[in-house]
């Protein structure tokens, strides 16, 4: 007797659990896109805060076709959701607080796992990046889980993590795998960027490893390349337990990997997310533009915040 597998109907890929929003889940456990909806700063609170929730729950939301987002609107758009912060070394363009990813200069290329600018106390809690120039191929963005990295923890591990903390600066390893870029001028732009404009003043903050989201009160890991090092611990200690559980953040199951078209918009929880944009689209152009919303210090399991670990904070105290 024939048998037929069985499908999947397409609306079990639709959340419609947020009023107002229809949202495909676009990986198994993290993100889904926003589908017929237009993202404007004149957006009402209650829709805003429903885009809030959807985003709390899918960890990162996507949007198609918002080319009709300025800078301006951008944003004005973000400071729906509370007050937008410019970067802490980078210069934004003129006039506004957005900070730039310009694949034509030198740190316009994300290639490395972080949670955006940990490496201060109250790092921001949402970003909104916006797609102005996308390359014809390649470029996409991967975004994990960090809350489920740490659910999935054996618990002895999760007992080990709750006890740590970790100095996030923005003077960590650069590395020397970011730099081996087809064009040796172009590997040179990019070290002399980071040195001079990202490193131009130092900023280090005391982080536990896992932290409690203000929102959701999920327990999360916070990770990713601005970690220096492990407090209390050897060099070797502190790499190897950064990478045993950094590696848990970055399973492919954990992960959604975007391919972005142009005007495309993506919101993310920078509380539950790390990102890495993809290095894979050679000399294109690939310029994209991201506004942050301030966050409040990381709170650890057992309810210590984080600190400005910064030489100028530590003299103070």
């Amino acid at each position: 007797m024939s048998q037929v597998a069985a499908t999947a109907s397409p609306d079990s890929a639709i959340d419609v659990g947020f009023s107002g929003l229809r949202i495909r889940r676009v990986a198994g456990h993290i993100g889904g896109e926003v589908l017929d909806f237009r993202l404007s700063p004149d957006l009402k609170a209650d829709a805003v805060e429903v885009l809030h929730a959807a985003l709390v729950r899918h960890k990162v939301l996507f949007f198609r076709r918002q080319g009709h987002l300025d800078d301006g609107a951008h944003q004005a758009l973000g400071a729906l959701f509370g007050e937008v912060v410019a970067h802490p070394t980078v210069p934004s363009p003129e006039g506004t607080k957005l900070f730039e990813l310009n694949a034509e200069k030198g740190g316009g290329r994300a290639d490395s796992w972080h949670t955006d600018v940990t490496f201060v106390p109250a790092f921001p809690k949402l970003c909104i990046l916006r797609a102005v120039t996308i390359p014809a191929f390649g470029g996409d963005t991967v975004w994990a889980n960090t809350a489920l990295a740490y659910e999935r923890l054996p618990d002895h591990l999760k007992q080990l993590a709750e006890r740590l903390w970790a100095l996030h600066s923005n003077d960590y390893d650069y590395g020397a795998e970011r730099l081996e870029d087809a064009d040796a001028s172009t590997s040179r732009q990019r070290l002399s960027h980071h040195q001079q404009v990202f490193v131009s003043r130092l900023h280090e903050a005391e982080q536990p490893l896992v932290h409690v989201h203000p929102v959701s009160g999920e327990k999360a890991l916070l990770l990713g390349h601005f970690i220096k090092r492990i407090l209390g611990l050897s060099t070797t200690e502190s790499a190897r337990l950064f990478e045993l559980f950094q590696s848990r953040v970055i399973r492919p199951e954990n992960t959604v990997r975007w391919q972005w078209q142009q005007d495309d918009v993506a919101i993310w929880d920078n509380r539950a997310t790390q990102h890495y944009a993809v290095n894979d689209y050679g000399s294109q152009p690939r310029l994209v533009r991201r506004v942050a919303v301030q966050g409040v210090p990381a709170v650890s399991v057992d309810g210590q915040h984080a600190r400005d670990a910064t030489p100028e904070a530590q003299r103070a105290a």
